[in-house]
């Protein structure tokens, strides 16, 4: 415990700079005395450590005095190479910095780890895609990227599902979600969420914009899933379903196999429960519900029992008729 702390502290002054005891103390969890002899221990064993006492004082290193990333252990490293995902890293146009960076830590890791640490790559894939998908285009990623990172407002054209709009944002970030791109932007004084693959036109302008301090791209991303999810859900069904059709709800979106797995009655004699899930608008829940063929049948409500029932039927109808 000791030898990750004193690690830390000294990844802390060689990061941050200056840092008071008090800072330490709170930033590492542990009492002001504890950080005080984690210093002593640091200087004991050659790290320049200068202390200044009085207001604005503090502990730092010797100015120009750097570590070697030697103090990772073992699993941290495996955990940087298995971060360094080599598909969106070059859709980003980073892919060879990766590999450069990937290089400098490699050679920086004690002798016996760096085997280990090559092994993950080998071992090791992650892909974002779900099954039976491509991922989606994202032709104007590069663009889009560079203007995040410079604060560089962008003129884009944009096919909404309301139709084609086009407006001035100022990109805050990107995100990478089952292989699609999509860009949290603010227009408007409003943060919205724009997917790459649709947008048309884009332009990077010169002007620049001031980022909100109190933006926090991940805060962004989990608060609007949320809420789109539990906008996306309007109304619910209730359903008799086989064994089979349990089965087949678990394929479902996540929403949905977690409401029938929790829902789920007591079997009658043929095996069947009942089970209630949400639901998006009508149509779309009649055609995602046909999925489940005769191991499923919608009690509730009653419109999408006549709608599955009506596309059932035309369905019979054009088979029967061949």
């Amino acid at each position: 415990m000791q030898a990750s702390r004193l690690l830390s502290i000294l990844m802390l002054l060689q990061s941050r700079g200056r840092m008071s005891a008090q800072t330490l103390a709170q930033t590492l969890e542990v009492s002001v005395r504890t950080v005080y002899r984690d210093i002593d221990q640091l200087s004991a064993s050659g790290v320049p450590v200068w202390s200044e006492i009085g207001r604005g004082g503090g502990f730092q290193l010797q100015e120009g005095w750097r570590t070697r990333l030697d103090g990772l252990t073992a699993p941290e490293a495996r955990a940087v190479f298995l971060a360094g995902l080599p598909g969106p890293a070059r859709e980003l146009g980073l892919g060879e910095a990766m590999a450069s960076a990937q290089l400098k830590l490699m050679a920086a890791l004690p002798e016996g780890w760096r085997e280990d640490a090559r092994r993950v790559s080998s071992r090791f894939h992650l892909d974002p895609i779900d099954w039976y998908r491509s991922a989606a285009p994202a032709d104007h990623l590069a663009a889009v990227a560079q203007a995040v990172w410079e604060e560089r407002r962008l003129a884009i054209r944009y096919d909404s599902w309301k139709g084609v709009v086009e407006r001035e944002v100022d990109p805050l970030g990107l995100v990478l979600k089952a292989g699609t791109w999509y860009v949290a932007a603010r227009a408007s004084g409003k943060v919205r969420t724009y997917r790459l693959s649709s947008i048309q036109q884009l332009a990077l302008k010169d002007e620049r914009f001031q980022r909100p301090r109190d933006f926090t791209l991940a805060d962004y991303w989990r608060e609007s899933t949320e809420r789109f999810e539990a906008e996306l859900y309007t109304g619910t069904a209730t359903l008799r379903a086989s064994p089979r059709g349990l089965r087949l709800l678990q394929h479902f979106t996540p929403q949905v196999a977690e409401a029938a797995a929790r829902s789920v009655g007591v079997p009658d004699e043929q095996g069947w429960r009942e089970v209630t899930i949400p639901t998006e608008s009508l149509e779309h829940a009649a055609d995602q519900l046909l999925r489940l063929g005769a191991d499923a049948e919608v009690l509730s409500p009653a419109p999408l029992r006549r709608r599955v029932a009506e596309l059932a039927s035309r369905m019979a109808a054009l088979y029967l008729s061949s």
